[in-house]
């Protein structure tokens, strides 16, 4: 395993864009980041090659232990600032994030991440056709929203 410095600095944004998709809030997905970091310095027998898949692994269970707890249920996130996109960009991520967390998760490490269908399944610990299910979903979803929006 490569020292968690090197890790960090290749995978920081990845884990942090992750933690994004699913909070959609800047400060918890640092927060949810950090922890995802301190937990790499406590874990010693990750195999080579695999730290990416296992640090996408733990910020997933960080971002779903996070959405469970009571917490995150009783608060409302403030709508963060985005910098300044084309307006069809900002559609389209505006539609995303609107998405369910399962159904944005898997849109977002399908098309930002560039996960297979089956890596995504071993990411989340569920099925490949609940990928591809989830997937068609929530194409279905962004292509309804946009339509509305360009109507």
């Amino acid at each position: 395993m490569q020292d968690v410095e090197s890790l960090f600095r290749l995978y920081k944004d990845d884990v942090y864009r992750l933690a994004l998709s699913y909070t959609r809030s800047t400060q918890e997905a640092q927060d949810v980041c950090q922890t995802v970091f301190v937990k790499l310095m406590e874990q010693s027998n990750i195999a080579a090659g695999k730290e990416k898949a296992w640090l996408m692994r733990v910020t997933v269970n960080q971002c779903r232990n996070l959405l469970r707890s009571r917490w995150w249920k009783t608060t409302v996130p403030l709508d963060d600032t985005l910098p300044e996109m084309r307006t069809r960009h900002r559609e389209v991520y505006y539609a995303v994030m609107s998405l369910q967390p399962k159904y944005r998760v898997v849109v977002y490490l399908h098309y930002y991440e560039q996960y297979t269908t089956t890596e995504i399944a071993d990411l989340l610990k569920i099925s490949q056709t609940a990928v591809t299910t989830r997937l068609n979903r929530a194409r279905q979803m962004l292509k309804a929203q946009l339509m509305e929006v360009n109507v």
